[in-house]
């Protein structure tokens, strides 16, 4: 393994030599990858195999793995009624003299190509039909059971780490109490998601959150496409309109305003906007 890729320093994998990764892979699962089909993120690593699957590969510094595990992906196998693609094995490594974890997964091929990239800047072409299957399976997840919690940004979500975020707008003081948690994607994203046939993918941080975590994080999103924002609201106003959904709004928003927001973000001016609204709305409630 690469000694280049320690847990004390950033490590991008856009950029790093992965090819003993790769090898790894190849050795762990019994399968030869097509490395011309290799997609390449900051923190994961893609491609398809010889028996025409697909491999996720995700590199996690043990800071970073909580006391359930990490083997997300896995777990979301026994999900009912979500449109995913189905798992077929895993294995994880540790990288040799460093508190680093590696783990890869093994799926069906994705039906379509993913929506666009996570943000997206025009609206897409989605069919009735793809939005039904979309609700469909955010209702049906929201029904399963598990003790998994939620990890956006690789960060167990709780309590007390919403509520820092959102009293930011709720300066005298609002109650910041979740009262519903409930299974969720916790990625909900453009690009992790497919067209013209609806699939959700890269389930390594599901888990319980807030009710609304996923339809809020849909929505700041698609900001930047007000006719795409508004219709993620019209179809998940059920969450979206609960007090714990008008919580994740403003979770959300808070993400989307951060010191370090760039300035010509399109969705800024649209976040602020609703996060007065909302902040308004639980206040006088």
């Amino acid at each position: 393994m690469s000694s280049s890729l320690s847990a004390s320093v950033p490590v991008d994998l856009r950029v790093e030599p992965v090819d003993d990764v790769l090898d790894e892979v190849e050795r762990a699962l019994q399968t030869q990858l097509d490395r011309g089909t290799l997609v390449r993120k900051r923190r994961s690593l893609g491609a398809r195999t010889d028996r025409g699957t697909w491999v996720r590969v995700e590199r996690r510094r043990f800071d970073k793995i909580s006391s359930q595990g990490w083997n997300g992906t896995e777990c979301a196998a026994l999900l009912d009624g979500v449109a995913k693609p189905q798992w077929h094995r895993g294995a994880a490594w540790r990288q040799p003299g460093d508190a680093v974890m590696w783990r890869v997964d093994e799926t069906d091929l994705l039906p379509s190509a993913p929506v666009g990239s996570s943000v997206l800047a025009s609206e897409p072409a989605l069919s009735d039909e793809w939005w039904q299957t979309f609700n469909r399976s955010l209702d049906a997840l929201a029904e399963q059971h598990t003790r998994r919690v939620a990890t956006p940004d690789t960060v167990m979500i709780a309590q007390s780490g919403v509520a820092d975020a959102i009293h930011r707008f709720l300066p005298d003081g609002g109650d910041a109490t979740v009262k519903r948690w409930l299974p969720a994607h916790a990625d909900l994203n453009w690009a992790n998601m497919t067209a013209p046939e609806f699939c959700l993918f890269d389930w390594e941080d599901w888990g319980l959150a807030p009710q609304g975590l996923d339809a809020a994080s849909l929505w700041g999103n698609s900001l930047a496409v007000p006719a795409l924002a508004e219709r993620v609201r019209r179809e998940r106003r059920y969450d979206l309109e609960s007090r714990d959904g008008k919580l994740m709004t403003l979770f959300v928003c808070a993400k989307i305003l951060a010191p370090d927001a760039h300035p010509e973000d399109p969705r800024l001016e649209p976040a602020r906007l609703m996060a007065a609204r909302v902040a308004e709305d639980l206040q006088r409630g």
